[in-house]
């Protein structure tokens, strides 16, 4: 029988029968898998092949396709959102910029991580703009 964090989210799957996991279910899976990062946790989750809201799912990184995606559905949740809201989506996106810039450090995936951190400080700087400067910048490669 499996165990670990994996087999814990597989048995909460299996019980809930989620349609979406939201914020509600993402802080109870914080909560049951508890100690557990949250970088950990949101690859568990992804891996579920259960729709995840934009908060939970994060920032894709695996593709400029899914990076761009991810930070449309965030700029669609801070659009929308109350000052406090706001934070956390430009937190989240602080936390993958970071993220990459961790990774940028292999040699092999420098210039891709380095045009990711520029979409995500772009983002950052002016958020409604981020949209047609993406246009432009894949017309431009």
């Amino acid at each position: 029988m499996a165990k670990g964090k994996t087999a814990e989210l597989a048995t909460w799957v299996e019980r809930e029968r989620p349609q979406k996991i939201g914020e509600p279910e993402w802080q109870a899976l914080k909560e049951l898998l508890a100690p557990i990062s949250e970088s950990y946790l949101r690859r568990l989750v992804r891996g579920s092949q259960i729709p995840l809201s934009p908060l939970v799912e994060g920032v894709r990184q695996e593709s400029f396709k899914a990076l761009e995606a991810s930070l449309a559905a965030l700029l669609d949740e801070y659009e929308a959102a109350d000052p406090p809201r706001r934070a956390a989506v430009r937190k989240l996106v602080i936390a993958a910029k970071d993220h990459a810039h961790w990774a940028a450090r292999k040699p092999e995936r420098k210039e891709e991580k380095e045009e990711m951190i520029l979409w995500m400080l772009t983002w950052l700087e002016n958020p409604p703009l981020f949209r047609d400067w993406v246009r432009l910048r894949r017309r431009a490669q």
